[in-house]
């Protein structure tokens, strides 16, 4: 079983001690020089340095001294003693030391570093060439694990360090940049007139992520499905042996990972990316939950620009409309035409609106006036008004169930023999059709888009059989139809 950390992290007392103002001014000198690579300063240099500021002006070396001593003691800095420095026999029974900071120190400095430039707004941003520099360096990992190209154990340490660069800058800055634009500020800012400024440059900024996000996500998936975990495995070993040529004087540690477990634990990392771009058993991707949000992040935006124009259009002054219409109508001197003009201006007077109680088709092919007229009845709004009723009696409707189902099974085996008048020996060339009827076009893009939330491209039809959609993105073909041309990926049909 995993063990979880319980360990009390006293590195980090000096942040939230009672002379913090004075600790993190010490550690963030030493972190500063640290990245200069100067490892050990003295005390009198770092003395020195808090000079320059106002509120160290009446800090004393003996104040300091009790300062390091308790960053010593905290695990913050590694003090050394100097002893073959030593002017004096004072500063040798003094014991002079110089100090180095500790790596926690760093990372704690390096992380509030961080946070001190993001503030209190979140960061991130929706970069669509990321995705394609992670295409691109997973075609570098197909191509080792295929065999096609030979590298190195540290070219595929390196490989590997890419994708999960690439990977981890998707993760955040597109996470980061979700909750930036779903936060109360951007929602505040979004309710008032300055934000019409920037509409379109925040929506020409979303449309072109998510252009970029489907065109290349769509490849990363593809691949993704192709590579196996037990192919995955000696670009893994290749990995692992360069991470354990680093030179470390220290001994192996107990319940440290052996080269078994660092390439279970690199192929628990992949299976975190296959699950971001394909999902797992638990729900559905993180790749479609980032376009759905980008996509209602557009539709708010256009609501919101919708509702300040209406504002706007709302307390504008329509008064030289109104004299002009006035005048229009003033010079007018037939009464027929002007009824005419007020038709086109207001529209009907005494409009009647009914609700009705009608359920469209659950057909997404129909259009609005091939559906059935709606019947609607209207009842006294009166008081002590009751509908007549009388008594019914079971209806007998086999015979229309019948007829349905007949007329629905004739349909079926209609548009079954339309499709297989295209089929040769079980497969189905979208390439080497000439031209197709609306309907067999609209069947085929269903199966498409099925096959396409499947990993393993299988589906089964309407019609009872299994079919294998196989989806060549590189090549492209025309689709001829009755309606128009359709331009589409290479699509092969393999029923089963």
């Amino acid at each position: 079983m995993e063990k979880y950390p319980s360990k009390r992290v006293k590195e980090a007392t000096y942040l939230t001690a009672e002379k913090a103002w004075s600790y993190r001014a010490i550690l963030r000198y030493f972190y500063i020089q640290h990245e200069r690579m100067r490892e050990f300063l003295f005390p009198e240099e770092i003395l020195d340095y808090l000079h320059k500021d106002y509120a160290f002006q009446s800090y004393e070396m003996d104040e300091l001294h009790q300062d390091l001593d308790a960053l010593v003691r905290w695990g913050n800095l590694i003090a050394r003693q100097e002893l073959g420095k030593s002017k004096t026999i004072e500063e040798f029974k003094k014991k002079r030391f110089r100090y180095q900071c500790t790596p926690y120190t760093v990372e704690f400095e390096r992380m509030l570093i961080q946070l001190e430039s993001v503030g209190e707004t979140f960061g991130g941003s929706l970069e669509k060439k990321q995705f394609e520099r992670l295409y691109q360096v997973l075609l570098r990992v197909e191509g080792v694990v295929q065999q096609q190209t030979k590298e190195s154990d540290e070219e595929c340490a390196q490989i590997w360090k890419d994708v999960l660069t690439y990977f981890r800058q998707i993760t955040q800055n597109t996470s980061d940049y979700i909750a930036y634009i779903n936060s109360e500020e951007v929602e505040e800012r979004m309710q008032t007139e300055a934000f019409l400024i920037y509409k379109d440059q925040f929506t020409t900024y979303l449309r072109d992520f998510i252009i970029a996000l489907q065109s290349t996500a769509l490849q990363i998936q593809e691949l993704l499905s192709s590579i196996s975990q037990k192919a995955l495995t000696p670009f893994f070993q290749q990995v692992t042996n360069h991470q354990q040529q680093t030179f470390r004087f220290s001994e192996k540690r107990e319940g440290e990972a052996t080269g078994e477990n660092s390439v279970n634990e690199l192929m628990e990392k992949w299976d975190s990316l296959v699950s971001w771009f394909l999902g797992n058993e638990h729900g559905e991707s993180e790749f479609e939950m980032l376009e759905s949000r980008t996509n209602e992040a557009i539709r708010r935006i256009t609501r919101v620009v919708q509702r300040l124009g209406e504002r706007h259009q709302h307390f504008r002054s329509r008064k030289k409309d109104y004299m002009h219409l006035a005048q229009w109508f003033d010079r007018i001197d037939d009464i027929e035409e002007a009824h005419e003009l007020s038709s086109v201006v207001f529209g009907v007077f005494h409009t009647r609106h009914f609700y009705g109680d009608h359920v469209p088709t659950e057909d997404i092919y129909m259009d609005v006036w091939e559906e059935a007229p709606m019947v609607h009845e209207t009842k006294p709004r009166i008081r002590g008004y009751r509908e007549k009723t009388k008594a019914g009696s079971i209806q007998n409707n086999e015979k229309k169930k019948q007829e349905i189902r007949k007329r629905h099974l004739a349909e079926q085996r209609k548009e079954k023999a339309l499709i297989e008048k295209y089929m040769k020996e079980g497969e189905i060339h979208l390439a080497q059709i000439p031209r197709v009827e609306s309907s067999v076009r609209k069947t085929f893009l269903v199966w498409i888009g099925k096959a396409m939330g499947r990993k393993d491209r299988t589906i089964k039809t309407e019609f009872g059989r299994e079919v294998h959609v196989d989806i060549d993105l590189k090549e492209k073909v025309l689709l001829h139809a009755d309606d128009g041309v359709l331009e589409m990926p290479k699509v092969v049909f393999r029923f089963r």
